[in-house]
């Protein structure tokens, strides 16, 4: 399962890729992979359903929670989509990245990271990307 999820993780990145290199666009790949309209602007809805889609994706075992060893792997697979895509944990889209991190997300601090954790976090992961406050994300946001 593991291969699995990081083959269709690879496929993603080698897709989106060559769209961020073409535009040379801070958050183009963000963009690409969490507007879910097209409109080129994720909404707070977006990144709330695709949080969701990324919680499902990684909870291997269906418990409903992202045991250590799950939230590893999803670790390995964002730290990796970031390298390639996004300049590193510190480049225009570290907000993307610690918005993402098991401390940010396991708000009891149980060390592992339910659906509600998880999900309940998408606003205050958003507002940290949305840096005009307009309520959108777009590419603007990662220039600043």
């Amino acid at each position: 399962m593991k291969m699995t999820i990081l083959a269709t993780l690879a496929a993603t990145m080698i897709i989106a890729l060559p769209l961020a290199a073409q535009q040379g666009n801070p958050g183009a790949h963000f963009i690409e992979n969490w507007d879910l309209d097209g409109d080129g602007k994720v909404t707070i809805e977006e990144a709330t359903q695709k949080r969701g889609e990324i919680f499902y994706m990684f909870d291997q075992d269906q418990s409903g929670a992202l045991e250590p060893v799950e939230y590893d792997l999803f670790d390995e697979a964002r730290n990796a989509d970031m390298a390639e895509n996004a300049g590193g944990p510190g480049g225009p889209m570290k907000g993307v990245s610690q918005g993402m991190v098991r401390e940010f997300n396991d708000v009891d601090g149980d060390g592992k990271v339910s659906e509600e954790e998880f999900r309940s976090r998408a606003i205050d992961w958003f507002a940290m990307m949305d840096g005009d406050g307009d309520g959108l994300v777009t590419t603007e946001d990662f220039r600043r």
